[in-house]
């Protein structure tokens, strides 16, 4: 167990000089930033600070963490946050079968003969029968790059979770009762998300860096779809950016996400398509709507409509 004195003066190997760095860095490994997110995640690096990211499903708020990771070398620990987690889960637990078998042993060896119940109760809560979860992993770490800690939409965890974690990453460091405390050498880069589903509490925002990752503009998501597909024709990859903005203004349950653009994409170039219309949208509509409501809106919208838009918005500027 590392002590916490030293913690806010160590940073990591990664270190960017300015938001540029992390732009092309981002860039590099297959994420096309925009300005303020690449502001964010500097700054959560030099600041060795948790960056909360917020925005609707799809906008690539997990894909963030899953890129730093590849940047930085560091291992991607993710814990998955859902209603009702609660320590166990996340932070530790004890492997209850090993114990038992360590207790069985003991007793067919004779070991246990003449040793107290509070000696052996020790000997149970030892390091080796700890099952670290993601929390303490990412805090427990003491080799190699610090990891990239993901906790993914903490939206669904519950307030009393919550509370916890705004004290683990306040101070890096959590306290097993039978063992004490781990104090992390080298603080994990941690990325918060959340669909906002309910608010974060203000404390937890308070601890935090803070960006609301939006949808990518058109030129944005044509350099995504170019850099993610590079088999799809610069042509294509604008008239397919194009129909998704056309998509997302459709008051739609669930617009498409930048996932759900990179999908549609990909199922074109696999069907060697070059050009859109209106035969082969509403064949592979389902690639990029995932609801049938969505899908029944879009075609009373006229996927004429549609397709008419992506073909002029998508010669644009050509």
């Amino acid at each position: 167990m590392a002590s916490a004195s030293n913690l806010h003066h160590m940073s990591p190997h990664v270190a960017p000089n300015n938001p540029d760095d992390v732009a092309r860095a981002l860039s590099s490994f297959g994420y096309i930033p925009d300005t303020g997110l690449a502001t964010s995640v500097f700054l959560a690096m030099s600041l060795q600070r948790p960056l909360l990211l917020e925005g609707e499903a799809g906008v690539g708020k997990t894909e963030v963490a899953k890129v730093l990771s590849r940047w930085t070398g560091g291992e991607l620990i993710r814990l998955q946050c859902y209603e009702g987690i609660d320590v166990g889960q996340a932070v530790y637990d004890w492997d209850y079968s090993r114990q038992l078998l360590h207790l069985r042993a003991a007793e067919a060896t004779g070991e246990s003969r003449g040793v107290s119940t509070s000696a052996l109760e020790d000997e149970l809560y030892q390091e080796r029968f700890l099952l670290k979860r993601a929390l303490l992993r990412a805090i427990d770490h003491h080799s190699g790059e610090p990891p990239v800690l993901l906790i993914d939409e903490v939206d669904r965890a519950d307030d009393e979770f919550e509370a916890y974690l705004l004290e683990v990453l306040s101070e890096y460091q959590i306290t097993v009762p039978e063992l004490g405390r781990f104090s992390a050498l080298r603080p994990p880069l941690v990325v918060l998300t959340s669909n906002r589903t309910r608010d974060v509490h203000d404390a937890l925002k308070r601890r935090c860096l803070y960006h609301w990752v939006e949808h990518p503009d058109f030129e944005r998501e044509v350099q995504i779809v170019r850099l993610r597909v590079p088999q799809v024709l610069d042509t294509l990859a604008r008239q397919v950016a194009a129909a998704v903005e056309g998509l997302r203004s459709l008051n739609l349950y669930k617009p498409p996400g930048v996932a759900e653009t990179i999908d549609w994409a990909q199922a074109l170039a696999a069907l060697g398509v070059a050009r859109l219309d209106e035969a082969t949208v509403a064949a592979t509509l389902g690639t990029v709507l995932k609801y049938r409501e969505d899908q029944e809106r879009t075609r009373q919208h006229g996927l004429t409509d549609l397709v008419k838009q992506a073909l002029e918005r998508g010669s644009a500027n050509l």
